[in-house]
Formats: structure tokens, C-alpha cells, sequence
């Protein structure tokens, strides 16, 4: 059998690596990508609570209202969830946002999307922030390289298990586990970009 050759020129550019090392995403398949996250805002002083609703609405690009309850785990102060949907990266901007008030416990996440993994950004006054890349259930992603950089401690298992608890976030998690289940069943609002 014989295949007939195409006269069209091949166009180089629009070949890529299927493979490990491609690492830059086509800009048209990026264009506009939507993803959806919540950013959860686990205790703030009332003083913040109107700051906050600004720098998450600037990020945003509409008004945002937050509906504020009491944190049982920290009594004075309040607790938050807001739903959000926008572009990718809009996780990243939201903690960006948040990051300078020291006195806020919060957790953005970012769900994976076209082109791009999930994640999760958790702050605390004692620790300060902590990403980390997510898969479709919300766990923790690890990359290789940081799996790799921790096996080189295998001989010393306490230093091992210190270097994985770090690369998971287990210090975040630990210190935001009780406000997290302080707030369950605190209401949700969910927005959607509409136009």
C-alpha cells in the first residue's frame, strides 16, 4: 500500500514534546482557561473583616460580601467561606492579597483546571504562608524533585519524616485543623463571573 504525501508545508511550530520535559504551555490553549476555588478565611479580628472583602473584590473584579460568623476556636474573632470562580492563577492572587495582615488564618485552594494543577495556599500568624500544588481531590502533590531532596536524609528517619511533613504542609494543616472544623457547617456563598 502506498500513502500519498502531502504538498502542505509542516509547520515546526506546531509541534511539542509530549514528554517530561515540556514545561511552557501554548498561549491559545491558555487563553482565558477558568478555574474555581474557595477561599476560606478561618479567623480574622472584626477590624479586618472590611479589608478583607475589599482585597478579595479587587482581585475578583466585582464586590464581594463575605457573611462573617463567630470562630468558636478563637474566641473574638470571625470565620468566612467564599466560592469563587475567575482565570487561572486567581488563587495565587487572592492569597497574595491576604498575606500582609498577620493576624488572619486562611486557606485559598484553586482547582486543577485546563492546562494547570490545583492548589492550595495556607497561611497562619505563626507560620506565614505555605503552597502547594493539588490534585482533583485536593491532596497535596509532591514533586520529585522535592521527594528526592528528602531521600537524601533516609538514613536519619526523623530528619526524613521532617523533611516530608514539610514538603505536605503538615505544620499548616496541624495549626488550622481546629479552626477548620470549628467552621463546619458555616455557610457558603457561591459566585459566579457572570459576562
Amino acid at each position: 500500500m502506498q500513502m500519498a504525501l502531502s504538498r502542505e508545508p509542516v509547520r515546526l511550530s506546531a509541534l511539542r514534546s509530549l514528554g517530561k520535559t515540556y514545561l511552557e504551555p501554548w498561549e491559545d490553549d491558555m487563553a482565558g482557561a477558568l478555574t474555581r476555588g474557595v477561599a476560606f478565611v478561618h479567623s480574622s479580628p472584626r477590624a479586618l473583616c472590611r479589608h478583607i472583602e475589599w482585597a478579595a473584590s479587587n482581585v475578583l473584579g466585582y464586590n464581594v460580601s463575605f457573611e462573617w460568623v463567630p470562630q468558636p476556636a478563637e474566641p473574638g474573632t470571625v470565620r468566612a467561606e467564599l466560592s469563587w470562580s475567575g482565570e487561572q492563577g486567581t488563587g495565587a492572587r487572592l492569597a497574595s492579597a491576604l498575606r500582609g495582615w498577620t493576624h488572619l488564618r486562611y486557606e485559598i485552594t484553586e482547582e486543577p483546571s485546563l492546562g494547570a494543577d490545583g492548589g492550595r495556599w495556607s497561611h497562619t500568624p505563626e507560620l506565614g504562608i505555605f503552597h502547594t500544588m493539588t490534585d482533583v481531590h485536593g491532596n497535596a502533590v509532591v514533586s520529585e524533585d522535592r521527594v528526592r531532596a528528602a531521600l537524601e536524609h533516609a538514613a536519619d528517619p526523623r530528619r526524613l519524616r521532617a523533611e516530608l511533613d514539610l514538603a505536605i504542609g503538615q505544620a499548616w494543616d496541624d495549626e488550622l485543623e481546629p479552626f477548620r472544623h470549628a467552621g463546619a457547617g458555616a455557610p457558603v456563598r457561591w459566585l459566579h463571573r457572570v459576562g
